[in-house]
């Protein structure tokens, strides 16, 4: 497995959430940097006893709504 992509979102509270698109991992965490290292941490985890992905992408999605008034 070369990549792992996770979907990231901020939360209303101003923490993240990231979720894998192919594996059945989530993590969130306050900053941006914690959720970079809670992602390696729980990929780290959930791979345990297989071969590790080589890379793992996180892509923050934003969602805006904007009054056109």
């Amino acid at each position: 497995m070369a990549d792992l992509v996770f979907e990231a979102v901020q939360d209303a509270d101003g923490g993240y959430c990231a979720e894998c698109l192919t594996e059945n991992i989530f993590t969130q965490g306050d900053t941006w940097e914690e959720l970079r290292s809670n992602v390696i941490e729980a990929t780290s985890a959930f791979f345990f006893d297989q071969a590790k992905p080589e890379r793992i992408r996180l892509h923050l999605v934003r969602d805006e709504i904007l009054s056109v008034a």
